[in-house]
């Protein structure tokens, strides 16, 4: 049995990882440490806590005495705490260095007294910036255009330099856009299903042709599984699907599962430093043996069908929401 401390376990990825987590090693105790800001809810993973399943801490990253309490007999860290919007970025960056940057710090600080065995990274492929042509592979070049990519490029460099210096056994994986249940209405999945089924007009950065890879959350659970368990002290991992879109094809498929017509979308003026293409090579990661299971049309058909039955869970957390469109 070991003791996992996961970040952020009440945000979309964490709660999804949580309940990965737990369906698969059902005797390991479970640690969730979370802020609860805007984007973590508790009701993501009230059942788990109701069971006894987990332990829920509500605190901050920042907070070292707190962090420093918690991390003592942990086996493993899974770091997913974050500020991670785009466009709450470019309106104001500063809650982005302190908490993806200065948040990071300390957690590395508090594994590294408590000797942990992994200390496991989640980054995002948007720390490579806009890919023209090809796929970035983990050794590429850093070229973060937002200040929120900036700050997780920021927090991957220091991660890394803490293996380098202190010898702590971290992990870092880098990401492609995730989707899927529990994902604040904010980023384009669920703020378009949500906007729909209001009766909303679904707003459309630009001219609707930027590509993201879509990966949905389960796979990308099971891809952190895959490098915590098989992945090298020191290593980056890049986990994408293959799954590139445009925006606009992202929209078009929402409408169609929802029939509704195109007249629903809203172009509006495209956003600062937008980044057009983003791709990742996961070869390293698939040596792993890890590669992602689920059919997209599948699962995005089925993201969309868990929000129009999930109401209660996304209809308070509305109020939260910026307008953003972009998945990012």
């Amino acid at each position: 049995m070991s003791r996992i401390l996961v970040t952020g376990g009440a945000g979309f990825i964490g709660s999804n990882f949580v309940r990965h987590h737990r369906a698969h090693h059902p005797t390991d105790e479970l640690v969730v440490l979370d802020a609860l800001t805007y984007a973590g809810n508790r009701a993501s993973l009230a059942d788990l806590e109701q069971a006894g399943a987990i332990r829920f801490v509500h605190g901050d990253i920042r907070d070292r005495e707190l962090v420093h309490t918690i991390m003592k007999g942990t086996d493993v860290v899974v770091h997913l705490a974050a500020e991670s919007h785009v466009d709450r970025s470019i309106s104001d960056p500063s809650p982005f260095i302190s908490t993806n940057v200065q948040g990071t710090c300390v957690l590395l600080d508090a594994a590294s007294h408590s000797h942990v065995k992994r200390f496991l990274h989640v980054s995002t492929d948007e720390v490579y910036g806009s890919i023209g042509s090809g796929s970035a592979i983990e050794s590429d070049p850093l070229r973060p255009s937002s200040p929120y990519a900036a700050s997780k490029a920021a927090a991957d460099l220091l991660v890394l330099a803490h293996h380098a210096t202190y010898a702590t056994p971290i992990l870092v994986t880098r990401a492609s856009n995730n989707f899927g249940p529990y994902q604040f209405p904010e980023k384009l999945i669920p703020l378009f299903v949500t906007n729909a089924l209001d009766g909303l007009t679904l707003p459309l950065y630009g001219d609707g042709q930027c590509i993201r890879d879509w990966l949905f959350v389960e796979d990308h659970c099971a891809g952190l599984e895959a490098v915590l368990k098989h992945g090298a002290p020191g290593g980056i991992y890049n986990l994408g699907s293959g799954n590139q879109h445009t925006n606009l094809a992202i929209t078009d498929e929402i409408l169609r599962l929802l029939a509704l017509e195109r007249t629903r979308i809203r172009y509006v003026a495209d956003r600062p430093g937008h980044d057009r293409r983003y791709s990742i090579d996961s070869t390293r990661a698939t040596a792993l043996g890890w590669k992602p299971r689920h059919q997209f049309e599948k699962a995005l058909s089925d993201t969309v069908r868990w929000y129009k039955e999930n109401e209660a869970w996304w209809r308070p957390l509305k109020k939260g929401a910026t307008s953003p469109t972009d998945p990012a």
